[in-house]
């Protein structure tokens, strides 16, 4: 990382004027700037997370391009901490991505439940999916109730963290996580009943 000098005649600007301007006139050295202010947290995020610093340091760059795409679309009032959550959902997504039977150490279990449901069990929509599985999900899906589908689908068909769905949905993200949580039980007795 390239160190900038500081201008003792001119004030920095802050994270939120910063953003302002990128949003705008879309001028990604704005960005960039804003974004090498909190490298170093996306980083360390990152290497909690992958426990590898090469890993970790190719997710900085990946991040830096969603990070891109994404902030245009969120009111986002707190860059830092909206970066923290998304560095930090990135990272877990990745490693979702893992094959089933790969161990995946999360730092404590505090921060397991407010990312992750608690289910140590893994679910058939964390499974890697076939066409007789996605078939006899569609069909549960759609018993279950509508907070419960517009939860299950978001969160693993659209890829959206519980901050994004609550956001979405106009709910405060606890009543989410319960949707996916209640969502995935009843899948799970819906499939098992049609076995």
């Amino acid at each position: 990382m390239q160190l900038i000098p500081l201008n003792r005649n001119k004030k920095a600007k802050t994270d939120s004027e910063l953003l302002e301007t990128f949003l705008n006139n879309n001028n990604q050295e704005v960005l960039g700037e804003l974004y090498s202010r909190h490298m170093h947290l996306v980083y360390g995020v990152c290497l909690k997370y992958f426990k590898n610093s090469e890993k970790a340091k190719d997710a900085v760059i990946e991040l830096y391009e969603k990070v891109l795409v994404e902030v245009g679309k969120h009111e986002v009032g707190n860059f830092k901490s909206w970066l923290y959550v998304v560095a930090k959902n990135y990272c877990l997504m990745e490693l979702r991505k893992t094959k089933p039977g790969n161990t995946v150490s999360v730092s404590s279990e505090k921060e397991m439940e407010i990312f992750m449901e608690k289910e140590v069990d893994l679910h058939p929509l964390d499974e890697e999916q076939n066409a007789a599985l996605e078939k006899a999900l569609a069909n549960c899906i759609e018993k279950l109730k509508a907070e419960q589908q517009q939860c299950i689908r978001l969160f693993y068909y659209k890829n959206r963290c519980y901050h994004e769905i609550a956001t979405t949905l106009n709910i405060e993200e606890k009543k989410v996580k319960s949707f996916i949580q209640n969502g995935k039980r009843n899948l799970k007795i819906c499939l098992d009943k049609q076995k």
